[in-house]
């Protein structure tokens, strides 16, 4: 067994934060028919009462007083952003619905169908990790829940990418132990996988076929599959005992994955005894097929790519590159050249003379770092994609969840917004709708292959099947693949975790990323949309309303807020019949929270945490718009993955306070104008802002935070030579002749970089 990495010290437990550690059941419980008309009753009621205030209000004040023109633009600004807003809550409300709807209509497939169906199962799955500058505890959890899973042909690339050869010492250690964790799990693993497969070969040989075997050899080989699953379940029991408990994460790790498949195998040991006791057995193919479960659990083959190690492969600083530079190289052999610009990579004429021979699988799985997979997330997602009517199935996966007992109340709100996010994302599937949430996936490659774009970079052939255009890369992705006639389905069970950013400095970084790039990838969902006509689809007016919502809500959810924060609207336009176009919205939202075992005061929570992003998506959605405008690349920002806090750029923290202080002072405006109805408001926002900047940014990081933004911004380098330091004499450096014949000139390719020498080919298809 590996040995345990040295994790580091605990993160301390916040009052108000998740006590509960036990996560949410596999399966969605079956909504009641209730739940189900209430939901239809929200909608409806969602419609009318916008209706009823748009007659009642905007349209009576027009035609009985007139205000004049000022009143008249404050009307119609009032109504698009309360329009936009109630279309988003809409939205929330037709997406749970058809959540609703799935949960209800779900039939798990029995385990002895994915037996039965993965028996002479041929074809393999590749999982791909990236990984840049994690914790080596962090990539190794995810690797072993991977390595678990169970599947034929099982490969894991670990794809690191940081530098190959960092200076500092810690970095080094960081790297060295991260390497080291494939080989290490497959070592760990080899004892029990040699056992397995022995067994496996011996009864195929012992019984040949179910009319050779008797009821005495019968006994004898289950007694020997019996004690088979003992053993593995004991191997996993020790594991778990030998495994340290930090945090949270830690937790799930031991009692959902290592536990929970000790479990499941202890389960299937229960059946194997009572079938011993009353003297009957399962035919052959069936102890075969649980031979070949134990064989699959302990077999893997993991690997260790890092794609800054070749000069000839994609650098940029990204996941999607990252991503594409191994998938380019799979079902092909690779020679590699030593040159003065470092180590390229160039087809082999056999895989005999090759220095790197990369398989190929038909289905891929991304994974980030930082997730964990339960038990049979690969078999049941290929299981699905390998049920007919589903062969146009590009992509499947089960958007993540949320671990439970978070030690921090903002991570406690933010894995909240997380599990909604999951039913939503049910519910978008109902609607043929949904989008590739990144974090984890089961993918076809020859659709991968179907969106691949070439590009000649340097004289190199770069592949780029996922984009990296924005940094919201598997959205973009999503409508490149309905473009090509493929679709996108969630699978309606919870299967995946994946952290949440467990301080607030390090969510700035996730949700200012998550901002931006809906709004540049809409003109090609316009695109597909016209190719889908194009080809006779009908394409439902719900999904595109669903679709642009999902892209473009952050960008008007964050500036309507904005406008009701600073703008003094006239009260006449204030109605109740606005709060109860909004009820049905938060009322589901509520309902929800407490279905994935939150409170249902968490919805004055989350309004809160969402006030005090609102910079965050503000400047997410500005920089898509300096994106458009420029044509200049924003880069993309990893989240920060480490135990420690993350500071906070000094902005993000500042606009919170002066929220807070702008709805006080509107507050007192307003009472003294005696416009109660937005005074009202400003007290809500006053009130619920000063709540989460204590509870989420917190007061002393606050002022760490605000110092250190003013340090950086007043902090200017000195770039003075030093006059202490004598002038030496110019020693002519030795003529670099490898590198002038491999280069030419280099101050020409300098400045011709990202020129001519960059020819995209849209569209093409891989050879």
């Amino acid at each position: 067994m590996t040995e345990v990495l040295e994790q580091p010290k605990t993160r301390r437990r916040q009052w108000g934060a998740e006590r509960r550690s036990e996560p949410m059941s596999i399966v969605h419980p079956r909504p009641g028919v209730s739940k189900v008309a209430w939901g239809r009753i929200g909608i409806v009621a969602t419609i009318v009462f916008w209706i009823v205030y748009v007659v009642t209000t905007i349209i009576r004040e027009f035609i009985e007083q007139p205000g004049g023109f000022r009143f008249t633009m404050e009307a119609i600004g009032y109504l698009v952003v309360v329009t936009f807003l109630t279309f988003s809550a809409l939205m929330y409300l037709v997406a749970r619905q058809g959540a609703l709807y799935r949960f209800r209509d779900h039939q798990r497939v029995p385990r002895a169908e994915l037996d039965r169906h993965f028996r002479d199962h041929a074809g393999g799955i590749t999982v791909l990790v990236p990984s840049y500058a994690e914790e080596p505890s962090v990539v190794r959890g995810t690797l072993w829940s991977a390595a678990l899973q169970e599947f034929a042909d099982l490969r894991i690339v670990l794809l690191v990418d940081d530098r190959p050869d960092p200076a500092d010492e810690a970095d080094r250690a960081r790297l060295d132990a991260t390497l080291a964790l494939p080989a290490d799990i497959e070592i760990a693993l080899e004892a029990p996988r040699q056992r397995f497969a022995d067994s496996r070969v011996a009864f195929e040989t012992e019984a040949p076929s179910d009319a050779e075997m008797d009821a005495e050899l019968a006994a004898r080989l289950l007694e020997r599959l019996a004690d088979d699953y003992e053993a593995a379940a004991v191997w996993l029991e020790e594991m778990a005992e030998a495994e340290p408990m930090n945090d949270h994460v830690d937790e799930f790790f031991i009692d959902q994955v290592l536990m929970g498949l000790a479990s499941e195998l202890r389960l299937s040991l229960l059946a194997l005894r009572a079938a011993i006791e009353q003297g009957q057995h399962p035919d052959r193919e069936r102890m075969r097929e649980l031979h070949l479960r134990l064989e699959r659990i302990f077999t893997v083959r993991a690997s260790v790519f890092q794609r800054k190690r070749y000069a000839s492969l994609s650098h940029e600083a990204n996941k999607a590159m990252n991503l594409n530079s191994y998938i380019g190289l799979m079902g092909t052999a690779w020679k590699t050249e030593e040159t003065v610009a470092g180590t390229l990579l160039r087809r082999a004429e056999s895989r005999a003379e090759a220095d790197l021979v990369v398989p190929d699988s038909p289905y891929l799985l991304t994974l980030d770092a930082d997730s964990l997979l339960l038990r049979d997330y690969c078999l049941r997602l290929v299981y699905f994609l390998e049920e007919p009517g589903n062969e146009r199935v590009a992509v499947t996966q089960t958007p993540y969840s949320s671990f439970r007992g978070a030690p921090t109340r903002i991570e406690r709100v933010a894995g909240a917004t997380t599990d909604l996010q999951h039913i939503l994302h049910q519910g978008m599937s109902y609607f043929g709708a949904t989008f590739w949430v990144g974090a984890n996936a089961v993918i076809r490659k020859p659709a991968l292959e179907d969106i691949v774009q070439l590009e000649t970079v340097g004289g190199f052939e770069i592949a780029t099947y996922i984009q990296d255009r924005t940094v919201i890369e598997d959205t973009e992705s999503s409508i490149d693949i309905g473009a090509r006639g493929w679709t996108l389905v969630n699978y309606p069970e919870r299967l995946s975790y994946s952290a949440t950013p467990p301080d607030f400095g390090s969510l700035v970084v996730q949700r200012r990323r998550w901002a931006n790039g809906g709004l540049l990838i809409l003109p090609k969902l316009r695109d597909q949309l016209r190719e889908r006509r194009f080809r006779r689809e009908r394409v439902a007016l719900r999904e595109v309303w669903l679709r642009v919502n999902y892209m473009a809500s952050i960008a008007w959810a964050s500036f309507g807020l904005l406008f009701l924060l600073a703008y003094p609207y006239d009260s006449r336009l204030l109605s109740p019949v606005v709060f109860l176009a909004a009820l049905p919205y938060f009322l589901a939202m509520g309902s929800d929270l407490r279905y994935c075992g939150h409170r249902f005061s968490d919805i004055f929570r989350i309004y809160g945490f969402n006030l005090i992003l609102l910079p965050v998506n503000l400047a997410g959605v500005l920089k898509s718009i300096q994106q458009a405008f420029t044509g200049e690349k924003i880069p993309f920002v990893r989240t920060p993955k480490v135990k420690d806090r993350t500071a906070a750029p000094g902005l993000y923290v500042v606009v919170p306070y002066l929220i807070g202080a702008f709805s006080l002072w509107t507050l007192w405006r307003d009472v003294n104008a005696q416009n109660w109805g937005n005074a009202a408001f400003a007290a809500f926002n006053a009130t619920l802002a000063a709540y989460a900047i204590w509870a989420y940014i917190g007061l002393r990081d606050s002022v760490v935070d605000m110092w250190l933004g003013l340090l950086n911004w007043l902090y200017v380098p000195d770039r003075k030579p030093k006059a202490s330091t004598p002038a030496r004499p110019a020693t002519p450096a030795p003529v670099d002749w490898a590198g002038i014949l491999y280069h030419g000139d280099r101050r020409l390719n300098r400045d011709l970089r990202g020129g001519n020498d960059r020819r995209r080919r849209v569209g093409t298809r891989r050879p």
